[in-house]
């Protein structure tokens, strides 16, 4: 059994009349609903109905629905920035560096060695630009908390993986409410960045990696997971995961993910899961 899950402000049930059952389910008053559907077929023609509105449309299993785990990337998803462009700016290569990165993001480049080049340019940053640019820029995206909150309330393992670095992960994953994090490391030699990373570097199939770990050590099986993220070295966590979703993603990923979110923050994760407003933690 699937259903067509619908979220976004002034979601009307209406629009999509005809597309499957008759019986609706309201899950937040004119802004999320699922209908159950046996095609399909139906994905294409609800999101041609919705063209123009700012709706996000996703056919989901019902069941194993609720995820027990949710692996999450960090820059972009989690968080509002790509903190290694954040601290080149901080050196002043800010239009190079993110020029890597979003070759990267996109798949154009091979992600282990675009980190390393951009690390490279980083050479002599001193360490104090690591912290002004997390007070600075980092912040949670809307619905970080809501949905940790959330998910570990339900008994669900979280885990925040990414290929930016620890020093950022590990002050993340507290704002946020994570479980564990992993992410890279860089070197300094006391005083400033040496312009290398600690090996092995965490990329696209060590967040697989990280996945298949979790899965073992819970004894769950793939179909209870939930991995999210936007940049190309998430597209194996997300293909492997029961749920693997898309969030503002660059268009490889949204074109390989099983769900895409393109209009509405972090809670629309537990919208997909079918949380009702009732069942959500509120912890923005």
């Amino acid at each position: 059994m699937f259903v067509l899950n619908v979220i976004g402000k002034g979601a009307d049930p209406e629009l999509f009349a005809g597309l499957g059952a008759s019986a609706v389910e309201i899950l937040s008053a004119s802004f999320a609903f699922d209908i159950p559907v046996a095609d399909h077929a139906v994905l294409a023609i609800a999101r041609e109905r919705a063209q123009g509105r700012a709706l996000d449309i996703n056919l989901v299993r019902t069941d194993r629905r609720r995820k027990k785990l949710l692996v999450a990337d960090m820059d972009s998803t989690i968080i509002n920035v790509e903190c290694l462009d954040e601290l080149a700016d901080m050196a002043g290569l800010k239009t190079s560096v993110a020029a890597i990165t979003e070759r990267a993001m996109r798949g154009e480049l091979e992600f282990e060695a675009a980190l390393k080049e951009r690390v490279g340019m980083l050479k002599g940053l001193k360490l104090d630009a690591l912290e002004r640019t997390y007070a600075e820029r980092v912040k949670l995206n809307p619905g970080a908390k809501s949905l940790l909150a959330t998910m570990r309330a339900h008994g669900a393992h979280t885990m925040l993986v990414s290929g930016g670095f620890g020093f950022f992960t590990s002050r993340v994953a507290e704002a946020a409410g994570f479980h564990v994090e992993r992410g890279n490391v860089l070197l300094d030699d006391g005083a400033a960045l040496t312009g290398e990373v600690g090996m092995p570097i965490l990329g696209r199939e060590a967040k697989l990696q990280a996945l298949e770990e979790a899965v073992a050590s819970l004894k769950i099986g793939f179909e209870d997971s939930l991995a999210v993220g936007d940049g190309a070295n998430d597209l194996a966590m997300i293909k492997r995961a029961g749920l693997g979703v898309a969030y503002h993603a660059k268009p490889v990923v949204a074109e390989a993910a099983g769900a895409a979110i393109n209009h509405n923050d972090l809670t629309a994760l537990l919208y997909l899961q079918g949380y009702r407003d009732s069942e959500i933690v509120r912890a923005e």
